[in-house]
């Protein structure tokens, strides 16, 4: 569905999380605009390291490494959004009233509402990356999605079966996390109890659960290195599902989220809530469009992730 954007409606920007990525994302973008070249050169200046190689020739298997589909795709949805900028009329860019962010997804909110420089979110997403990967190695774990079970009912499973809850993507969408026997035995929970799918997920770590814990103290310290600047842009919180609007209340957000609850399904709602009613995903994947279909049907959603659906906006 393509979006109308007008006096009278209000428009939020969703950003994707890892597991967005694909070998060539970008590659366009970077290709015709030159807004989109800087923020990659940006991206690849600041980790000292040629990321866009990787993200436009792969190979997949080093893609999918944390390490790299983090900031590469924060690095596509700011291209997207230079891109913007850049070629269209600027009576033809919406004017989001709100942001949102899934995970990772957060940080580039944070970068698109002016609060990081696009050099500092790069470098606490590969710190966060990093981090994340050693939390890993010292908690090994998984991820599992249950369909079709409530957020009351995981919350019994996980209690149960030693895991946590970790995303609310949508009412019947939820992943759970946790130790790989505690996840098994969660997922046998699941579907005893009538789920209609029960997914292992391909992921290297129980993301968003306790087991995450051990990488908030490296994640303080870099933090409490970087600058923050009030946001142009109010972002929905991951953890809290309401606005963020101090440098104060980000620093706080950033630490809680890593090791919790990504809390999408309250997050789009509270959006609706205040009058949303058009919901632009900008980066690779549809996912969080999908997810946001789910939750409203009424919703109109369209993505950015290339010129041709960039130019498309000022179509409408």
């Amino acid at each position: 569905m393509t979006l109308t954007f007008g006096s009278n409606s209000k428009t939020a920007f969703l950003f994707p999380g890892q597991g967005a990525q694909v070998v060539g994302m970008g590659s366009e973008l970077y290709e015709k605009s030159e807004a989109a070249k800087d923020v990659f050169a940006e991206v690849d200046e600041a980790l000292g390291r040629p990321l866009s190689k990787i993200l436009f020739e792969g190979p997949e298997d080093e893609l999918r490494e944390t390490i790299n589909a983090q900031p590469g795709i924060m690095a596509v949805s700011l291209a997207c959004v230079g891109a913007m900028n850049e070629n269209l009329d600027k009576d033809d860019i919406p004017d989001p009233v709100l942001m949102a962010g899934h995970s990772l997804g957060e940080y580039t909110a944070l970068a698109a509402a002016g609060v990081l420089s696009i050099k500092d979110a790069a470098l606490l997403v590969q710190k966060r990356g990093e981090l994340m990967q050693e939390a890993c190695d010292s908690n090994p774990g998984t991820m599992a999605a249950i369909l079709g079970l409530d957020e009351m009912t995981l919350e019994e499973i996980a209690r149960e079966s030693g895991t946590f809850v970790s995303n609310i993507n949508t009412e019947e969408q939820i992943v759970i996390s946790g130790g790989k026997m505690a996840v098994a035995r969660a997922m046998d929970m699941a579907s005893a109890r009538g789920a209609k799918k029960v997914i292992p997920l391909r992921v290297g770590g129980a993301f968003h659960s306790g087991l995450m814990e051990s990488a908030k103290a490296g994640l303080i310290e870099a933090l409490n290195n970087v600058e923050f600047v009030e946001p142009n842009v109010p972002i929905i919180a991951n953890c809290t599902a309401q606005p963020l609007k101090s440098a104060e209340e980000i620093r706080g957000e950033l630490i809680t989220q890593i090791a919790s609850c990504v809390q999408w399904k309250r997050s789009v709602d509270f959006m609706i809530r205040l009058g949303v009613t058009n919901f632009l995903e900008i980066g690779p994947g549809k996912a969080l469009a999908g997810m946001v279909k789910r939750i409203d049907r009424n919703a109109n959603i369209s993505n950015i992730s290339d010129l041709e659906s960039i130019l498309a906006i000022s179509r409408n």
